[in-house]
């Protein structure tokens, strides 16, 4: 999560080995130890605490309905402008004898009742947040995990996502959107998933096939890909304040940082608000950063402070600009490139780059991880989370990747059933 200001965690040299015990999506993190733990489990290996099973993706209205509740509930309010009547009526009639209802999520510690509050009405526990981790995958080439990490409470990041279906066709389309919820803000977690889909949702309308297609050369589409990013970054202002409603009038409004990047066949265009970050990461040559910081971190790097230094300060991760209710300047800068080689494209929060911030230390673990894990983008996605967590989850981590495909025109491979899209359902 970003802050303003919040202490860094120590800027070490990254042991870019990959754990071992990597487990692809969807896994639920243990609310006691932060542990993952593979779909299905009932209690945590590590610990022994119980663990709530997180709903399966594609389910019935009614479990859909109930879904949207507990994600509600977990954490704190809406988690965007839709609410369920029907599970607040369900709620209503629970009975008070702290014994879980058959279609209620027990409490992950003592199975006792969750409440509409989000906390057991026997150990006063918050209940477990399909937010804590889940996946989205849009393409084969395109896919993003977004994690609690293990020191936070909550998961304030959210991500989405779009694609088209091949990364080989000649205007081959992504968009990857990140925005990590202010932590000194509370329910900054409701702002970034609000903005992160009002965001995504413009830049697919200016897909190839999308209702408002951007058209005209690669050099030409530059000044509206730019364009449009800018105004998805509006467009996830105004959700915010749309979403937020009263909340907007604290002295701490819910607010998050924004970075979004654009794939359109040969071109990368990038925009950011705040200090979540976008990379250029070939298979080989240089990798670069896309974005640049808003923080007091690169105001410092700026006037020659080095990286280590400044990102190693108390105030490293004060950011500069912001989304939000107060927030002086909501539209994002933007930047674009035309790689000329294959690679990948990285669209990350902070939870990911404290452990890893120069782009070269980010590409040496990204082909480790490949290495060990192989191509597919959310495995990796996923075993870089899982680093992040590995190294302390100080934060909440958020990594999504799409597959920058210069050089090959084969078809794209069906999705594994095993890797399908795993979202909040509010």
């Amino acid at each position: 999560m970003s802050d303003a200001p919040a202490p860094a965690p120590d800027q070490a040299v990254p042991d870019l080995a990959v754990p071992d015990d990597a487990v692809p999506a969807p896994v639920l993190a243990c609310p006691a130890c932060g542990e993952p733990s593979p779909e299905g489990a009932r209690f945590c290996e590590a610990c022994g605490t119980p663990l709530a099973p997180l709903p399966p993706a594609g389910g019935s209205d009614d479990e859909a309905r109930r879904d949207a509740a507990d994600l509600d509930a977990a954490d704190g309010g809406p988690a965007g402008p839709a609410t369920s009547q029907h599970a607040s009526e369900e709620a209503a009639s629970a009975p008070d004898d702290g014994t879980p209802e058959p279609d209620a999520r027990p409490c992950v510690r003592c199975g006792g009742r969750v409440a509409e509050d989000g906390y057991c009405t026997e150990c006063g526990e918050p209940a477990a947040s399909e937010r804590d981790h889940w996946a989205e995958r849009p393409a084969t080439w395109v896919a993003g995990v977004c994690d609690r990490g293990v020191r936070h409470s909550r998961n304030e990041d959210a991500m989405a996502l779009a694609a088209s279906p091949s990364a080989a066709a000649d205007r081959a389309f992504a968009a990857l959107v990140v925005c990590d919820g202010v932590s000194s803000a509370p329910d900054s977690d409701v702002a970034s998933l609000a903005a992160a889909r009002a965001a995504r949702d413009v830049l697919a309308a200016g897909a190839p096939e999308g209702t408002s297609p951007v058209v005209g050369e690669p050099t030409a589409r530059v000044a509206a890909w730019s364009t449009l990013v800018a105004d998805a970054s509006r467009a996830a202002q105004d959700a915010i304040l749309t979403t937020v409603g009263a909340m907007a009038d604290r002295e701490n409004p819910p607010s998050c940082t924004f970075v979004a990047a654009v794939v359109d066949g040969p071109l990368v265009v990038t925009g950011w608000v705040g200090d979540s970050r976008a990379y250029w990461i070939p298979d080989d040559g240089e990798a670069h950063q896309l974005s640049v910081d808003d923080s007091w971190a690169q105001e410092m790097m700026a006037q020659g402070i080095p990286r280590v230094q400044a990102e190693s300060s108390p105030q490293a991760h004060a950011i500069t600009r912001w989304l939000g209710p107060d927030a002086p300047d909501p539209v994002a800068r933007t930047a674009a490139t035309f790689p000329d080689r294959d690679g990948w494209v990285l669209v990350c929060s902070d939870g990911l780059w404290n452990y890893c911030s120069p782009a070269g230390d980010l590409a040496a673990l990204l082909h480790a991880t490949q290495e060990r894990v192989g191509h597919d983008p959310q495995t990796v996605a996923g075993a870089l989370v899982d680093w992040a967590n590995a190294q302390g989850g100080r934060d909440n981590i958020t990594a999504t990747l799409a597959r920058f495909d210069r050089s090959s025109d084969a078809a794209s491979p069906e999705l594994d059933p095993d890797l399908e899209t795993t979202v909040p359902t509010t």
